[in-house]
Formats: C-alpha cells, structure tokens, sequence
C-alpha cells in the first residue's frame, strides 16, 4: 500500500456571464503546472496547476447538466465546487441551480465573487448584498457563522486567483484526500467520442489508484485495454496516478460520460418516463420512489401557489420532490437536469423554447404545461393518489407554423406550413395555436408536399394541409400535433 496525499479535484460553477471560463483561462494561462509544455495547445477537458509546490486538477468540462449527470450516475467527480458570482450581478437563477447540484453531490463549496475590477459597483456594498442573497439559499460564508469560504476575484486582471487557488488547497488539507498509488485504477468518463483516425476515445479522471499503459478494464460494459495515453496538453504518458486526468486509446466503443471504471455492466440509468402513466406505475412499485419535478412559472405569485400545493400532497409522506422552481420559459438546462436525475418539468403560463423541446423529444423528457393552476395541482394529486385519470397525459408528435394560405376547389383552403419540429401526420388530432391560446383543434384531410398526398411530414420540410374544420386557422397560426390518453 502506497497511500498519498492527492491533488483536489475542483469545478467551476455559476451563472452564464459570470466569468466561469475567462477564470479557468487565467488560471490555466498563468499556473499550470507542467510548465515544459509552453502554450501549448489545451487538449482535453481537465488540466492541473501548481500552487506553493502543490496540484489542483481543473474540470474544464461539465456544466451544470453534464455535472448532475454524472452525479445521478453515482460517478464521484471533483472535491472541490468553486461557485462564481458576478460582483455587478448577484445571485442568478442558474447560481441557484448551481448551489442545488453542489449540495446534492455534497462537496465544499467555495465562493468566488467575480468583476472586482468593474467600473461603477460599489464592491463592498454588493458583497454584502450577495452574502444575504447566499444565506437565502442556505449557503452561510464564514462571515456569517458558516464554513463556506468567500474569495473576491477579477478573471480579467488576475486580482484575488492566487488567494483563490490557495482557498482551495487550504480546503483540500482539511479533507485530508488520500489516494493509493499500488491498487487498480478507479476513474470515471469526463468526456468521450469517436474519433475518425484514433476510434473511440474517452478522458478518464483517475480518482484513486495508477493507470497504466497496457492496463484492460471496463467501464460499463465496455472492455478497454490501454495502448495509449495523454495529458491535457496531448503528451504522450506511461500513467496516471490520482486526480489525474488522461486521454484513453483502445476502448471498444463510445463509453457514457459519467460511467466508472471496473463497472461490469451499463449504470442502471433508466431513461425518464415518457409519460405519468409510466412514472405513476415506478410510483406505485417502489417504495419510497420520488417523483422529481422542475417548475416553471410565468410569474413568482403563481410559483409560491404550485409550492404550496406541492408541500400540502407531501403533507405525511414525501413523494414529490422539486429539485427547480423558477419564473420564465422552460429552457435547456432544464431538461437536461430532469434527464440526469428521471424528473418530468411542469410549466404554468409559460413557453417551451424550441430547443429546448428538441432536448426532451431526444432524452424522453415530459413536459406538460398548463394554463389554470387546478390542472397542474389536480394532476399533481392524482400522481400522489397513484392513479391517472383519462385523458390528462398529452404526448406532442410535432410543431408547424402556418406561414401562407391557398384556395381549394369551390370552398376549401390550404394551409401552407414548413414544420419546425418533430412530426406531422394525417392520424393525430391538431389543435392550432395562436399568441400562446389554443384557438381550435381539429383533424387533417388532406396533407401534400409538393403536389402529392403524403402520410407524413416532418422537421425542415414545407406542405399544404387541408383541415377537417376550415374556418380554423390564419396565417402566423402554430400547428400542433399530438394525442392524450
């Protein structure tokens, strides 16, 4: 046994905007440790640093959703989370949802507070706003009786990094984090692809334990045996050792991002539901299971009111859990988080942005939205009672815009659509939309595309539809395909 004190494994969290990668460029630009590689070019996800002698590993990759990813699939990452929080503008959502991932995976958290350098902000005065704002959120800085520690930084000049690294070391002697230099490799997938001329290849943080060239293993499944290695800068090694991050050759397909090595089979990840009929039966079979739910809501009254419901249902026994609740459009990282941890997202009075909307259509993710609160919480309560009344599960096969109108035969008209996602077919009900209100729904007669019938049509293409109702819809009208049951 070969134990030894190993380097922390930091990521940097936050809100978009607030410095996270200008503060990982600095910090690799001015401190990294293998200083014979010059400038060389970074070439995976992950570099280390040198701080009084000392290493810290630098996740450069996760992200909030790929961060929960890993940690939904039981992967342990990083040691250490730095949260960064603009000076000028204080806690956002996305910090919000950054400090939940952080206590969910149940790390230290240190606060780095961003753009000290800022012409116009009273740094003080805004420090001590975020400190409050921190305390809402159940972070308490030292400051204020806790143990978070709180460093200010500028990403742009270098002001407060040397204090910030040293934060970090400092946290990391507490932990006292060992690894032991004589047993198999653990590590975990950080990224992997397939790469044309190299096949598939896969960044592995070597959590504990030395992993050499010539090593075979699995991770998920999938066999590996090492016949070549790189540091972050694309240097060719012989091993890596703990909270060392490699690039791996000789995997025998694509591994996922998060899985760990020695795994024999997949993580038991199973996709989320693709409707609250399937979740309701998880419901029912498992004891204990919680329906994770992200909300959206248009305005913070109606958010407070759909909490409030959600706490009188979890009155006895908990079995809704929101891990997210906030006002606006229901965005990626929403459906990326409901994916890493199989939750559903429910939106009142609000939109889904389209990208959005591809992410669940790939990660079978359930959105449903609503527009009278007793719809959502009347759902919310038969999920709690373990039934599903019929008819309240919706499924969206696609969307398409109605951008020209044409006159058919003596009293029919054609609507001139391009489809803007999914699939639209002839079986499906339509409901059109118009300023965010379902003005009718109805059945398609007709559906051609280039002069001919066709059964279906689907993202990118244009058509002409002929609707069972004519009076239904106007040109700028949203067509929806979709069923309940």
């Amino acid at each position: 046994m070969a134990e030894t004190v190993r380097p922390p494994v930091v990521t940097i969290l936050g809100h978009v905007d607030h410095g996270k990668t200008t503060l990982l460029d600095f910090i690799r630009k001015t401190s990294v440790a293998a200083k014979e590689h010059g400038g060389i070019t970074q070439a995976i996800g992950a570099y280390q640093v040198e701080v009084d002698g000392k290493k810290i590993t630098f996740i450069d990759t996760p992200g909030h959703a790929a961060f929960e990813k890993m940690r939904s699939r039981g992967a342990e990452v990083a040691d250490i989370a730095v949260l960064v929080v603009a000076a000028d503008d204080g806690v956002m959502p996305q910090t919000v949802e950054a400090i939940k991932h952080i206590q969910r995976a149940r790390i230290p958290m240190i606060i780095a507070i961003n753009k000290i350098d800022l012409q116009g902000i009273n740094v003080k005065v805004q420090i001590d706003k975020i400190k409050r704002q921190l305390s809402d959120q159940k972070v308490l800085v030292e400051e204020y009786g806790g143990d978070v520690p709180i460093v200010s930084v500028s990403a742009k000049t270098g002001d407060g990094v040397k204090d910030l690294l040293e934060t970090i070391g400092l946290v990391a002697e507490i932990n006292e984090l060992k690894g032991d230099l004589d047993r198999a490799a653990q590590g975990v997938i950080i990224e992997s692809n397939l790469d044309k001329s190299r096949g598939p290849v896969a960044t592995v943080l070597v959590r504990d334990g030395t992993l050499r060239k010539g090593d075979t293993f699995t991770v998920a499944g999938i066999a590996c045996k090492v016949r070549g290695m790189f540091d972050w800068a694309g240097k060719n090694v012989d091993t890596a050792g703990p909270s060392v991050p490699v690039e791996v050759l000789g995997f025998q397909s694509v591994p996922l991002v998060g899985a760990k090595l020695g795994e024999e089979k997949a993580a038991a990840v199973a996709s989320p539901e693709k409707d609250l009929g399937g979740l309701i039966a998880k419901l029912r079979g498992e004891e204990g299971q919680l329906l994770n739910v992200i909300i959206r809501a248009d305005k913070q009254g109606s958010l407070e009111a759909i909490e409030e419901a959600v706490g009188k249902f979890n009155a006895e026994e908990q079995h809704i859990k929101v891990i997210l609740a906030g006002t606006g459009e229901v965005i990626d990282s929403d459906v990326e988080l409901a994916a890493a941890t199989r939750g559903i997202i429910l939106g009142f009075n609000v939109p889904v942005k389209s990208s959005a909307q591809r992410i669940a259509d790939t990660e079978h993710v359930l959105i449903r939205t609503y527009r009278i609160i007793y719809e959502l919480t009347q759902e919310l309560e038969d999920v709690v009672e373990g039934m599903l009344k019929p008819g309240v599960v919706e499924e969206v096969f696609g969307r398409a815009q109605v951008v020209a109108e044409f006159p058919f035969g003596k009293s029919e008209r054609i609507a001139g659509c391009k489809v803007l996602d999914g699939t639209i077919s002839k079986g499906p009900k339509i409901r059109l939309v118009r300023t965010d209100e379902v003005v009718g729904e109805t059945k398609i007669k007709s559906l051609k595309r280039l002069k001919e019938e066709v059964s279906k049509v689907e993202k990118g293409q244009e058509c002409g539809m002929i609707f069972d109702d004519q009076s239904i819809f106007q040109i700028g009208d949203t067509v929806e395909s979709f069923r309940t049951y």
